[in-house]
């Protein structure tokens, strides 16, 4: 497709719509509903009254969204544990929503367990995982009693067991790393050989971290941990990982005469950015890998783990809108246009490290114009900051006008930055026609509150 022509996929996909504006297979929050005069409502709150009242860049998070995935998982799943996985996006208000909705949580860091602990998070549904846990980290997770922590080098073997005692063995699961390529991004794709996570099953290490761990009386092995990737829309990378884990299973069985009663299939399931693009299939996930894992048990004479799932992303993205503000359109000599907003790569650097696509929708007036192919640019002086390429947008769009982008919710504002002290966006709750707001901007005075001398 060259740089004037608009996807004919997308146009079709707005004309089938049963909502006329939002597209078929949408990359919406559920309760998304067009108003008038160009307006978008989420969770019954129009998206430019929010920005006119918080300000923009705005983050606008959809709770019933949240709750309704949430829900989704415990109900396809019944018999697993469903861990909600807080490096996706985490706040009070995200950690008071899965833990009422029956999700454990899934901490890779100090800073999420202590915010899940000021919450009343039950600890025991808290997982601890992460390839390069600190001491500090270790001892806290001990002191809070967190449910499990994860293994994923032979040096935290002796440093928990030496925080652990016999009496109150701490329960963990060794992460392996199946050789399973899985992922949109290669930067993602974290259980493929030649990555710094977990044990590899071949050539012995996984086998070595379960000697050693079954030889401390102070740590409990209750089972194996794998992640594959992120945004995996297939199911069968899963099934090829367990049968992986299955036989590791069967091999541990055999030499210490164990059989571990959790599998850990970590998280990465796929979800919409764009119209019509591809997700993971709940449903489906759920019946097929549940079925594999039966089948696979069955052969090895094994009885069935009961599995663990760490959604992070399926929860968390489709949940929130992005708002911006255009501040300048510019016409380039090559024929491509250029809209600046008030955001970028510092609030969300997805498109500059993975070159991730968005869908963008013009909101809070109607346009008559025909549309146009913009690219939607960052406010920072990289050529990489670009939020969304190519976007099919009103020919006629000018400063002033607001955009938003969906899918927003995940691996945005959790990895934004401080460049330029432009200063992290707010987030706004909404929910029944109400918003709310949960997080403030970041201003130049918290920059400055860091400072301890010149």
């Amino acid at each position: 497709m060259t740089q004037t022509q608009v996807d004919p996929a997308a146009r079709t996909a707005r004309r089938r719509s049963p909502h006329p504006g939002l597209p078929l297979g949408s990359p919406w929050p559920a309760s998304a509903r067009p108003g008038a005069g160009g307006e978008l409502l989420v969770g019954g709150v129009g998206l430019a009254e929010a920005a006119d009242r918080f300000g923009t860049p705005l983050y606008v998070l959809d709770e019933e969204e949240v709750r309704r995935r949430a829900r989704a998982y415990r109900t396809a799943l019944p018999q697993a544990q469903v861990l909600y996985a807080a490096k996706a996006f985490l706040c009070s208000a995200m950690a008071d929503w899965v833990s009422e909705e029956g999700l454990g949580l899934d901490a890779c860091s100090a800073g999420e367990l202590r915010l899940a602990a000021a919450t009343g998070f039950p600890p025991q549904r808290i997982l601890l995982h992460g390839n390069a846990k600190s001491p500090e980290e270790l001892r806290l997770a001990r002191r809070m009693r967190v449910g499990r922590i994860v293994i994923d080098g032979l040096a935290e073997i002796p440093r928990l067991a030496a925080l652990a005692i016999a009496d109150t063995p701490q329960q963990v699961l060794v992460r392996v790393l199946p050789d399973i390529a899985a992922g949109h991004h290669s930067a993602v794709r974290t259980g493929v050989a030649g990555q710094r996570f977990g044990f590899r099953i071949d050539g012995g290490d996984a086998a070595e971290a379960v000697d050693r761990v079954l030889a401390q009386p102070s740590l409990r092995l209750t089972g194996l941990h794998c992640h594959l990737g992120s945004q995996i829309t297939e199911v069968e990378p899963y099934l090829a990982a367990l049968d992986r884990l299955v036989g590791l299973l069967a091999r541990i069985r055999d030499r210490h005469g164990a059989e571990l009663p959790e599998l850990d299939l970590g998280g990465g399931h796929g979800v919409r950015y764009r119209p019509g693009d591809r997700e993971l299939d709940l449903a489906d996930f759920a019946a097929r890998t549940t079925r594999h894992l039966a089948a696979r048990c069955a052969e090895h004479g094994l009885s069935v783990p009961r599995l663990i799932v760490e959604p992070g992303r399926a929860i968390a993205a489709p949940a929130a809108v992005a708002l911006y503000r255009v501040l300048s359109v510019k016409h380039g000599t090559d024929g491509r246009t250029f809209a600046a907003v008030d955001g970028g790569m510092s609030d969300n650097p997805r498109p500059a490290l993975y070159g991730s696509p968005y869908a963008v929708r013009l909101v809070g007036r109607t346009s008559e114009a025909p549309p146009a192919v913009i690219d939607v640019v960052g406010r920072h002086c990289e050529a990489g900051d670009v939020l969304v390429r190519a976007a099919d947008l009103p020919a006629d769009l000018r400063p002033g006008d607001l955009l938003a982008v969906p899918a927003a919710g995940a691996y945005q504002l959790s990895m934004a930055s401080g460049y330029n002290l432009v200063g992290r966006p707010a987030v706004a709750a909404v929910s029944d026609g109400r918003a709310r707001l949960l997080i403030r901007r970041e201003t130049v005075g918290d920059f400055q509150a860091r400072e301890v001398g010149r």
